[in-house]
């Protein structure tokens, strides 16, 4: 059997990266490594040793510009061609809150446009004005081609933490080429209780957290295989994680179903 391997880029700041490892293990990857960003800079590591490439939560180089800016320069600047290679043989990249940020400031998502690196959205403070840590409900886009969220249930749970997790579009086109090209992978739902069913839109705060344009919680490109979220995955992988399990019994988590995915994507492309 083909041997996943999976990095987890670290830089001053990210705080999730071994949550991140530890999921990926679960999901079935025989080689997780958690390596700082300056070995592939200088050179001592190549972005082609590996079959994904996440980029997870946390505050990257302090979030001092903005959340993920430092970072998605750092990374255009210098590990561009390696990572615009990476893409080009058809390998998957993952981004997770700060991840997400920076794939946004890339210009690497939602990229509605093929063939450009154009910043098409960001992602900014949060329209509460303050962190919000929560747990939230998705709804999976089953006209999505996004690798990571295929096969999963048409809702799940998990937790979201960020300051800056409103995602804004920079033009009414991108919004509009958004939809049909199926970048929207998952969006912000009320829980059933409050309106089951209710189209994502009309979303209230506190169940979208931060007041994305149409309550977008998660981006794909339009290959599928480069995907961003805001909530975190990560954080919901054994069935304790879940905040009601001691009442309501252990059930499969949700966030292993994005990290299941990616292993199994590979395995199926080798």
């Amino acid at each position: 059997m083909y041997k996943v391997s999976v990095l987890i880029l670290r830089a001053a700041g990210i705080n999730c990266d071994e949550e991140t490892a530890h999921a990926f293990r679960l999901a079935g990857a025989e080689r997780v490594d958690p390596v700082h960003i300056n070995a592939f800079i200088q050179g001592r590591r190549r972005l082609s040793e590996y079959d994904v490439l996440v980029l997870s939560g946390g505050f990257s180089y302090g979030d001092d510009l903005s959340g993920g800016k430092v970072l998605a320069n750092e990374m255009q600047c210098k590990l561009m061609e390696d990572v615009e290679g990476f893409i080009g043989a058809g390998k998957l990249i993952l981004g997770i809150c700060n991840g997400f940020q920076v794939l946004v400031k890339m210009g690497l998502l939602p990229q509605t446009e093929p063939g450009g690196r154009r910043q098409e959205a960001t992602v900014f403070y949060n329209d509460s004005g303050k962190f919000e840590c929560r747990w939230v409900y998705l709804r999976r886009n089953p006209a999505s081609p996004c690798v990571f969220t295929r096969d999963m249930p048409e809702t799940i749970y998990i937790p979201v933490a960020n300051g800056e997790g409103k995602v804004m579009l920079a033009s009414e086109d991108v919004r509009a080429r958004l939809g049909p090209g199926g970048h929207i992978a998952l969006q912000y739902v009320n829980p059933p209780w409050v309106a089951a069913g209710e189209a994502t839109a009309e979303t209230a705060y506190p169940w979208s957290p931060n007041g994305s344009v149409d309550a977008i919680a998660g981006i794909c490109d339009a290959t599928g295989r480069i995907f961003g979220l805001m909530p975190h995955p990560e954080r919901y992988t054994h069935p304790t994680h879940h905040p009601r399990w001691t009442r309501e019994g252990r059930r499969e988590p949700d966030g292993l179903h994005i990290f299941r995915n990616a292993v199994n994507y590979v395995r199926g492309a080798q």
